[in-house]
């Protein structure tokens, strides 16, 4: 046997997401830290200045947590019913926030009790923030109503009243301190001047809006409603592109700290990730719960999301640590290996190459010594059917092909049958290993039905097996059913095609008979 042939591992296409730069980025978050809070998370918003710490608003409280605290640094709970939207201001010294019964509180980050209330909402004030200039503060509430505040003498300089359903979101401009946008359930996101008192743009969502965001440049707008996430140009009133990534309600929006990635969080538990280049999804993220909130910090170093069951999840960037280096004790040089490497052979000189030396792997050599149950088990390891399937596979086709497939699964016990209907449950669905694998499961079936009965977890495995085989034939029928109709389909469009070529052929002839006849009478008339 010395001219044995080791067994050809057949390569398959690679499965799975693809390794982008911005997997890579974005899976580089530790394990996420949870926090319950006492009710939904409607808000999470980060404090621009250091040391970044972040308010979260839930039931009729505000926390502020430090980056890496898991309690609260301070609380504020001075509301008589729910609170939304705490919002810092561009200092971080002052946060904002509205509740549920049409008051709008502001709060000194370092005390307790509020600075200022600005009460002349009649209903819930679900949308704050801060402009540009630091000392106006712009609210929108259930009563359709928007409003301008001025901080140092806490009275009211502009209400709008343009919006015909309940306004629950909006934000100001970071670059004008006169223009600010809202939008609200009657489908619509305008923007407000201060200095015009009236909206100077509208754009239609088509949803009921859940979420705006400006672009810190001013010139694109972001609205999120129903399932779809909309750009707008500012300048034009025009929609650049319209996003549907999602399967249910959009909830929230942020940018992360370079303005290249777009994030959206949805009801169906899930985080998108956008280019704000292509608009494409380059990534996405999974919760145990619907989320409403979203929140990035500072370079993207921390990712916190609010969810409707309570809990608060906390992702921090995984720190690259320098490893100090080890001392190594001296090797020979780099040129010692490779000398002569480039050595041109001369005309009176003799090659003589040495043989490298193979070696087999483990399966190989008890294939080789005719050990096939044992080869069949080597491969059948967990470690082999969970990362390499493909070497299972195909040292099960190298049996079937020499004939001895039967002989290597007859003569097992209840824990090696099994593994076989283990791995067979696992990738016999899968195309690839489909042809192979279902001519195994053929003859296992042929070999143990005579003992079904004796063994419950054998029983149970069959059961399984059974399942999934009817489940993948009932694919197979709607498949043909789904080519039937297309052929059908394909068949119809020939025919139209064939019959209308013929009514423009049948169209031309009688012209051109037309024209011989007529010929021809002016050729009597002459004669």
């Amino acid at each position: 046997m010395a001219g044995y042939k080791p067994v050809a591992i057949q390569t398959y296409p690679i499965l799975g997401e693809k390794i982008t730069q911005d997997t890579l980025y974005w899976n580089n978050y530790k394990t996420p830290v949870q926090i319950k809070e006492f009710g939904a998370v409607s808000k999470v918003d980060f404090s621009p200045q250091p040391p970044y710490n972040y308010a979260v608003t839930a039931s009729s409280r505000i926390h502020i947590y430090g980056r890496y605290s898991q309690e609260p640094i301070k609380t504020f709970s001075r509301f008589k019913d729910t609170a939304y939207c705490a919002t810092f201001r561009q200092d971080g010294r002052l946060l904002v926030a509205g509740s549920e019964d049409g008051g709008v509180q502001l709060f000194d980050i370092s005390g307790r009790a509020p600075l200022r209330q600005f009460e002349g909402h009649t209903k819930a004030v679900h949308t704050v923030d801060f402009t540009a200039d630091k000392y106006h503060v712009v609210s929108g509430a259930d009563d359709y109503t928007v409003k301008l505040w001025d901080i140092p003498n806490s009275k009211e300089i502009l209400t709008f009243k343009e919006h015909s359903d309940y306004v629950r979101c909006g934000c100001a401009s970071k670059l004008n301190p006169d223009l600010f946008v809202t939008g609200s359930y009657d489908h619509t996101v305008k923007m407000f001047d201060a200095r015009t008192n009236k909206s100077v743009l509208s754009v239609e969502h088509g949803q009921p809006v859940e979420s705006v965001l400006l672009f810190p440049s001013g010139g694109l707008l972001v609205s999120s409603g129903g399932r779809y996430v909309k750009v707008w140009d500012m300048l034009k009133g025009q929609l650049l592109v319209s996003l549907k990534n999602h399967h249910k309600t959009v909830t929230c929006l942020c940018l992360s700290s370079s303005g290249q990635r777009l994030l959206s969080g949805s009801l169906d538990r899930k985080v998108k990730v956008y280019s704000t280049t292509s608009y494409k999804v380059v990534h996405s993220f999974d919760y145990a719960a619907s989320i409403l909130s979203l929140a990035l910090a500072h370079e993207d170093e921390t990712i916190v999301v609010g969810m409707t069951n309570g809990i608060l999840s906390v992702k921090h960037r995984k720190s690259e640590a320098k490893k100090d280096p080890l001392p190594r004790r001296r090797r020979p040089a780099y040129r010692t290996f490779i000398k002569g490497k480039n050595y041109m052979k001369q005309r009176d000189d003799i090659l003589i190459n040495r043989p490298t030396k193979k070696h087999l792997e483990l399966y190989d050599r008890d294939l080789k010594n005719f050990r096939i149950s044992k080869a069949l088990d080597r491969v059948l390891e967990p470690s082999c059917v969970i990362k390499t399937p493909e070497v299972t596979v195909s040292i099960i086709k190298e049996l079937n092909r020499r004939g001895v497939l039967a002989n290597a699964l007859a003569g097992r016990d209840e824990k090696e049958i099994s593994r076989v209907l283990n791995f067979l449950i696992r990738n016999l669905s899968q195309p690839r290993f489909a042809p192979v694998l279902i001519n195994a499961a053929e003859i296992i079936i042929d070999i143990y039905l005579p003992v079904i009965g004796q063994s419950p977890v054998v029983d149970k495995k069959f059961i399984l097996l059974q399942g999934l085989v009817e489940k993948e034939i009932d694919y197979q029928r709607e498949l043909l059913e789904t080519l039937g109709m297309m052929d059908m389909l394909f068949a119809t469009m020939t025919r139209q095609e064939s019959s209308s070529l013929l009514e423009h052929t049948s169209v031309e002839f009688p012209d051109k008979k037309k024209t011989a006849s007529c010929c021809l009478n002016r050729t009597k008339k002459n004669f």
